[in-house]
């Protein structure tokens, strides 16, 4: 083909993906200024999600006060979110403004696989933390023995094995036969049967939440029953538990207003605008929750502040810096804070 491109009734001026392959797809052309200021802004998301999130693992990887079940299953979240910044986000940004994929047929396969073992699994490391929040809510005293890192390890394991295993059952097409997903080069669309989409509406959003929403619930009123009658030790506890109650109340919030705009699209649209702009608009959203999490715990986790000022002046480099405090005002359990 030896034509780069042609202009179409509307003046608007119409591109090859590939102008030398005969089975190339066509691509309109934008405006060069709506180019630079959407790639600037996916950039400026992109690499503070990773930066965020990279604060938070380095945070509970290096400092020995944060080796809690609780933590751990915040930097399994982390890890989940930075997969996102570095892959899913800036990936699905090209796709939200660029119509060509140039990322190769593999890659056009494997890319969904990825954008949905991360969602999933944070959505999986989301429920773990909730029942571990209710456990410590409902039963403080049996809680280091129910609930150990070693635990917590298992528990995350099994999380990112079995929505791998989901993954590849929902994609097991799109992974087995590539032809399907694109018409002409320069294309990658993801179908996906309507019975899948309701099976992934059933299994990552209505189960789910519910699960969450009744265990928030829960902690809610037990943390309140119990502030009525305790000393001032138990107090602080409660206090605690209640911020903690309140913090995951505030992820799963965020969570769903980045979630549900994705599946009412994809249910309302259907597979055959797999590749719509406002399909890829809402995975744009889906990944935008992968931001907001470390916003939050620097909000309400005040170890978090004080372990990203020791990151960023460099002082985890000092001698024994793993075992700085954290928790200079509040001596109680670092799990708690």
């Amino acid at each position: 083909m030896s034509n780069w491109g042609v202009t179409n009734t509307e003046n608007e001026t119409i591109q090859y993906c590939f102008p030398n392959n005969n089975l190339s797809c066509t691509r309109n052309i934008k405006p060069g200024a709506e180019y630079i200021i959407v790639y600037i802004f996916i950039s400026t998301i992109s690499v503070f999600t990773v930066f965020l999130n990279l604060l938070v693992i380095i945070s509970i990887a290096h400092f020995k006060q944060l080796h809690t079940p609780t933590n751990v299953l915040i930097f399994s979240l982390a890890v989940a979110d930075l997969i996102v910044g570095l892959i899913l986000m800036p990936v699905q940004g090209i796709k939200l403004i660029e119509p060509c994929w140039y990322f190769g047929e593999i890659f056009c396969s494997i890319f969904p696989f990825i954008f949905y073992v991360v969602t999933t699994a944070s959505l999986g490391n989301l429920i773990i933390i909730s029942v571990e929040r209710y456990i410590a809510v409902n039963d403080p005293l049996r809680y280091p023995s129910r609930v150990t890192v070693n635990r917590a390890v298992f528990s995350i394991v099994v999380n990112w094995v079995f929505n791998c295993i989901y993954s590849f059952f929902i994609l097991y097409e799109s992974l087995l036969q590539p032809e399907k997903n694109y018409k002409c080069i320069g294309e990658c669309i993801l179908f996906i049967k309507l019975e899948y989409i309701i099976t992934d509406v059933l299994v990552t959003l209505v189960t789910p939440c519910c699960l969450i929403i009744s265990l928030y619930l829960k902690i809610c009123f037990i943390a309140h029953k119990q502030a009525k009658h305790i000393n001032s030790l138990t107090d602080k506890k409660a206090k605690s538990e209640k911020k903690a109650a309140r913090t995951l109340g505030i992820v799963v919030t965020v969570y769903l207003l980045c979630y549900i705009p994705y599946y009412i699209a994809a249910l309302t649209l259907g597979q055959d605008t797999g590749d719509s702009f406002i399909i890829n608009l809402m995975y744009w959203i889906v990944c935008m929750n992968s931001c907001m999490n470390p916003l939050i715990y620097a909000m309400f986790y005040k170890w978090f502040r004080i372990s990203a000022k020791y990151i960023l002046t460099l002082k985890i480099f000092k001698p024994s810096s793993e075992y700085f405090n954290l928790f200079k005002e509040d001596k109680l359990s670092p799990a708690l804070a």
